[in-house]
């Protein structure tokens, strides 16, 4: 069955079908959007972000969405205000978290996924104990 939504930059009805929710035109023009802001940015390195959205006419939240994603990178952090890790704070220069928090979340989630995986080998088990049990059962009568 397929997820019908209203996309979250035009409002038009769309078949969604992963990604950000946004529908095909808006993509595409995303997708325009930011090849613009890389070209420009690998022909004048060092520009501040305000100039880029200034001159290309892109908002300064879309390009920091940019960042986010991980599409983009701040090459000089000096006094880099940003960007900033959403669990600590430190300065980062693309992405979501800085690699000390990347690398807690990620060891949390390994160690969370291993007990998950002991409660259902446990639970497994103790589900074949309980069907040799009844097998037994039915022997014994």
């Amino acid at each position: 069955m397929p997820d019908v939504r209203n996309c979250k930059r035009c409002g038009k009805i769309y078949n969604y079908i992963g990604g950000p929710p946004i529908c095909p035109i808006c993509k595409e023009q995303d997708e325009a959007d930011f090849k613009r802001v890389k070209d420009y940015l690998y022909k004048n390195p060092g520009v501040t972000l305000s100039e880029v959205s200034t001159v290309l006419g892109i908002s300064v939240e879309r390009i920091k969405m940019y960042l986010k994603e991980g599409r983009l990178e701040i090459i000089n952090d000096e006094g880099n205000m940003i960007l900033e890790c959403e669990s600590c704070g430190k300065a980062i220069k693309t992405g979501r978290l800085c690699n000390d928090c990347a690398t807690g979340l990620s060891r949390e989630f390994k160690s969370t996924a291993s007990k998950l995986n002991d409660k259902v080998s446990q639970a497994e088990a103790d589900a074949k104990r309980a069907i040799a049990m009844r097998y037994l059962n039915k022997d014994a009568k």
